[in-house]
């Protein structure tokens, strides 16, 4: 890859100058700038910038720093598609995300930081869930703490259809606890069954997302994934299985002991959970809040805290959680849950 600054900069204002990079492989150069050069498009946009393509090489109109930024971000993307891995548009904002806050540009498209399941490749899109991923690689208990829309659970279901893909673990195992969030169990239709659904439906989306409906089906039937709320687990001891525990924030002391004291031979688990929506009766102490307290010096854990600026769902949803946090909302939905 070679870059070099061009003669001619009369015609462009103040502080800017044009530069040139290249890329030897035209193929991945086209993958890099997007069909009609879309990913280009974005950076301008997002960087206030000029981009020109030509041929296999990209003419950087910015001042010298920017044009240094951007040659990093060119290059990070381009060795992320040599070495197999997808870049898209969010790819795109998710590296101007990371140079604008001057952190983990090269570990978010480093290697083994993708996930592959059958239907999809899944890339971090912040840094911080670069850090996630591998945390969930070498730890057998991570915690993964933060609001909504972080990636929490789905990047834990992609880890573990990876792990079941490979042969790492035999079955996967995805539990919640049954907390009503301002409805209540008993006004729903149904048998227990149907009443229990809505709670795992969220995990089922992600599986749906990353195995298919007939995968997941072939699966339920050999026992390989089982879907079920917290309680099923009580009395059992999950060996070479990938277990997740999502909305750890709603379960009791008790039951986070109970759960945590599952974990057998050659097995990983996950606790995902966000301590500013807790939803368990007034007066009862959140699982998560007390886990956080009484395991932060037990070595073997890890702990990934999320924030609102990890949140990688529609950008409104990042603004929307930001808002809370500074109304104070956050601290009193916590206090809550610590009496």
């Amino acid at each position: 890859m070679v870059i070099c600054s061009m003669d001619r900069d009369d015609c462009f204002s103040a502080g800017m100058r044009p530069h040139v990079v290249e890329f030897p492989d035209n193929c991945l150069a086209a993958s890099l700038f997007g069909e009609l050069d879309v990913h280009l498009k974005v950076m301008e946009e997002l960087l206030n910038i000029q981009l020109h393509p030509l041929g296999n090489s990209v003419i950087i109109t910015a001042s010298e720093d920017q044009a240094g930024k951007v040659r990093t971000l060119l290059e990070t993307l381009y060795d992320s598609l040599k070495r197999g891995q997808h870049v898209d548009q969010q790819s795109i904002e998710a590296g101007i995300r990371a140079l604008r806050e001057e952190s983990g540009l090269e570990g978010l498209f480093a290697p083994g930081s993708a996930i592959r399941t059958p239907k999809k490749v899944i890339q971090p899109r912040t840094p911080r869930q670069a850090d996630y991923i591998q945390s969930l690689h070498r730890s057998e208990l991570t915690f993964g703490i933060g609001p909504a829309g972080t990636g929490k659970t789905y990047l834990a279901v992609a880890s573990a259809v990876a792990g079941y893909q490979e042969g790492s673990a035999s079955r996967i195992i995805l539990t919640r606890p049954a907390v009503e969030a301002g409805e209540r169990l008993g006004f729903l239709p149904g048998d227990l069954q149907a009443k229990i659904d809505p709670y795992l439906r969220p995990l089922f989306d992600a599986l749906q997302d990353m195995l298919g409906a007939d995968r997941i089906e072939k699966m339920l039937a050999r026992n390989a994934l089982e879907v079920a709320p917290l309680a099923y687990m009580r009395g059992r001891t999950l060996d070479d299985a990938f277990i997740i525990l999502d909305e750890a924030q709603n379960v009791t002391p008790e039951q986070m002991k109970m759960f945590l004291t599952r974990l057998g031979a050659g097995s990983r688990t996950v606790v995902c959970g966000d301590a500013t929506q807790i939803d368990l009766p007034r007066g009862t102490q959140s699982g998560l809040i007390d886990a956080m307290d009484t395991l932060k010096r037990v070595k073997g854990i890890e702990w990934v805290h999320f924030s609102d600026q990890d949140v990688v769902r529609h950008p409104l949803v990042r603004r929307i959680v930001a808002a809370y946090e500074q109304a104070g909302g956050g601290r009193q939905r916590k206090e809550r849950g610590s009496i």
